[in-house]
């Protein structure tokens, strides 16, 4: 079955909503998405979305913060992009219906409520109670639904995309209600496929988040940077049914600190930012402690914080921990870190092309130069936006495509007749994650990326054996994306020869101003 259209985004996240959006303004899109309904990092987003509102707030605070942040890697002509078109994407994000928090002023004016995370210098970061990315995932899909010009196809795993003669025309994916494999053909293509965190053992998103995107471009020649930076989230619940629940970086923001199992603090040692330094830092600074004590977990403590404000600005971390036992105005939370962030992923420009004509990325899939060897907090819903709309505007240029040279399905695709040994495909995932968590973690060695290498090669062969041989299945395509995409953050380790941002490597412990440029695999 083939569907031709003007414009195709991969995904269904903010990004992906956002460019579909977008490009409806210059003809048709369809959507391509895996998940049946909300679920995506997006939704999984509880901080905010950063922009400069505040009266002592300014764009050049907001880049520096973002600059200080990515380690000496971020690009600035993307920074400022994304700092100076940001409110008003934000104003943009509450005209189609995201619905933020506001307060009144003594004046009697209502203005948003600003909160303030870790790395940040000033309160600005837009939110929705402690469920933004819900929020404004709710109100762009209610969007894209009513909008005639906009297709979306739920349930469909992308295979492969499509390429010819050097460029990208569309995708091949498959139904996994009906099992019926469908090529999706258009002029422009979006992936807006989100994360990868279900690489490791321990993370903080959805099941979905494997990858699939970065694995897909890299397989028709999109050069991929700055893989090794990936981003763990230092608070994450420790318990053993929160399947590593995100508690999020602004309850540190709103005077959450961080203590020792004996009720110490300890960051004043690692960071004059204390409880409110950047991620990379903390989580370097909670794994060290674990590891010099032996403890399971250390603990976030807000009972310093008035009860009530708690529970308005974190409801939905406040019923999750009490449903946990933890009533956090009167108890300690207990934390561990947990893969949360790809700061790298498919290189592109500002206007989210990659290196494969006719084919964008945007989102967490992408690497536009914004994030550097670190994140900052809540910058990513506001790349979403900001860069997709830039991709949507760059993809009406484009020129017709004749879809009639596109080869037949067959040629592109050969699908096998056995079944999947489906026990043995999660067996190869759970041994990929592990060997990912042990070796390609927090705190990295020589020996433990080498290990990890032969160890992922190994799985992406068996994986890429299977797919030829058998029926396509979901967890199957997922391993064989998986594996791609665990090859790709170890080799941009390997080359990384010096600790930076979000990648520490105990042989090589010192940032070396040589390695000040991207990490490309053309």
């Amino acid at each position: 079955m083939r569907i031709e259209t003007d414009y195709l985004i991969i995904g269904s996240g903010i990004a992906g909503l956002w460019a579909a959006l977008e490009a409806s303004a210059h003809g048709r899109v369809v959507v391509v998405t895996k998940k049946e309904n909300a679920e995506s990092n997006t939704n999984y987003a509880q901080g905010g979305i950063a922009s400069v509102f505040a009266p002592d707030d300014s764009y050049e605070l907001h880049i520096q913060d973002t600059l200080n942040a990515g380690a000496g890697l971020c690009h600035r002509d993307a920074v400022e992009m994304l700092v100076r078109e940001g409110p008003d994407r934000v104003r943009e994000l509450i005209a189609v219906g995201a619905r933020f928090n506001t307060e009144t002023l003594p004046d009697g004016s209502v203005v948003l409520a600003l909160g303030r995370e870790g790395g940040h210098s000033r309160r600005r970061i837009v939110h929705a109670a402690d469920l933004t990315g819900r929020e404004i995932e709710r109100a762009c899909l209610a969007a894209v639904e009513e909008n005639p010009k906009i297709s979306i196809f739920e349930n469909h795993l992308a295979i492969d995309l499509v390429a010819l003669d050097g460029q990208c025309l569309g995708v091949i994916a498959l139904d996994r209600q009906t099992r019926v494999v469908k090529v999706f053909l258009a002029k422009g293509t979006v992936v807006a496929t989100g994360g990868l965190g279900r690489l490791y053992r321990h993370t903080t998103n959805p099941p979905i988040a494997t990858g699939d995107g970065l694995a897909m471009c890299r397989r028709i020649g999109a050069k991929i940077a700055n893989m090794e930076f990936i981003q763990f989230h230092p608070t994450t619940l420790y318990h053993p049914d929160a399947d590593s629940f995100l508690i999020s970086e602004a309850v540190r923001g709103e005077g959450g600190v961080l203590r020792l199992p004996d009720g110490s603090t300890f960051m004043e040692k690692y960071h004059p930012m204390k409880s409110l330094a950047p991620r990379d830092v903390v989580a370097r600074a909670i794994h060290a402690e674990l590891m010099r004590l032996g403890a399971p977990c250390v603990y976030l403590d807000v009972t310093h914080l008035e009860p009530e404000r708690i529970k308005t600005r974190f409801p939905n971390i406040y019923a999750k921990c009490l449903s946990f036992g933890i009533d956090m105005t009167k108890q300690w939370i207990p934390i561990v870190p947990a893969a949360h962030y790809s700061c790298g992923g498919v290189l592109t420009d500002k206007e989210g092309r990659t290196s494969v004509p006719r084919l964008y990325a945007v989102g967490e899939v992408a690497c536009t130069g914004v994030h550097g060897a670190n994140r900052l907090a809540s910058n990513s819903l506001l790349e979403a936006v900001v860069f997709a709309e830039h991709a949507a505007a760059d993809m009406a240029h484009l020129t017709p495509v004749d879809f009639s040279k596109v080869p037949p399905l067959d040629d592109m695709l050969q699908v096998g007749t056995e079944e999947p040994d489906m026990e043995r495909v999660s067996q190869l995932t759970r041994e990929l994650q592990t060997c990912m968590w042990e070796d390609v973690g927090i705190v990295r060695t020589n020996a433990g990326l080498s290990r990890a290498l032969d160890k992922i090669l190994s799985i992406k062969e068996e994986a890429e054996a299977e797919f030829r041989r058998c029926r396509l299945a979901g967890a199957l395509l997922e391993l064989r994306n998986m594996a791609t995409a665990a090859e790709l953050i170890v080799r941009c380790a390997i080359m990384r020869k010096e600790s930076r941002g979000l990648h520490y490597n105990i042989d090589y412990p010192n940032t070396d101003p040589a390695w000040a440029h991207d990490t490309i695999i053309e």
